[in-house]
């Protein structure tokens, strides 16, 4: 979980995050609101998170936009050994436009995809992910 509360790390291990910008943190010191600027499918965004963190667990919500009417993202990260962790991202995202579906879920691959290895590489370094195909297997 604490690679997932370094917010200022996240556009070092995420192709898509450009610029991250913590605005308030709750008393432990994870973030709480950021601000954010996201690059995907060619399209630039700006957004405010909200985080909510739990002992195995993050949600992160995004105010309306001009590119999304909202998006909402969880993160499940569950011990499986001494040396391995289950990590899953859900994601939900309402475009602020008619698209067609085809390009909501390229723009949701992407999203998964850029978590999956860039959280991997931040927690394994070179190592692969799990040969299972569920996502990482941070240890």
């Amino acid at each position: 979980m604490d690679a997932l509360g370094d917010v200022g790390q996240l556009s070092s291990w995420s192709p898509l995050h450009k610029r991250m910008e913590v605005i308030d943190c709750y008393p432990d010191g994870r973030p709480h609101h950021v601000k954010a600027t996201i690059r995907i499918l060619g399209l630039t965004d700006k957004e405010v998170l909200e985080y909510r963190w739990g002992p195995d667990w993050m949600v992160m919500d995004a105010d309306r936009t001009a590119q999304q009417r909202g998006q909402h993202v969880e993160c499940n990260i569950k011990q499986k050994g001494v040396d391995k962790t289950h990590v899953r991202f859900d994601i939900t995202v309402e475009p602020g436009r008619p698209l067609p579906g085809f390009i909501v879920k390229r723009a949701t691959e992407k999203i998964l995809d850029a978590s999956v290895k860039g959280l991997t590489t931040l927690v394994m370094g070179d190592q692969d992910s799990g040969e299972d195909g569920q996502g990482p297997n941070p240890g």
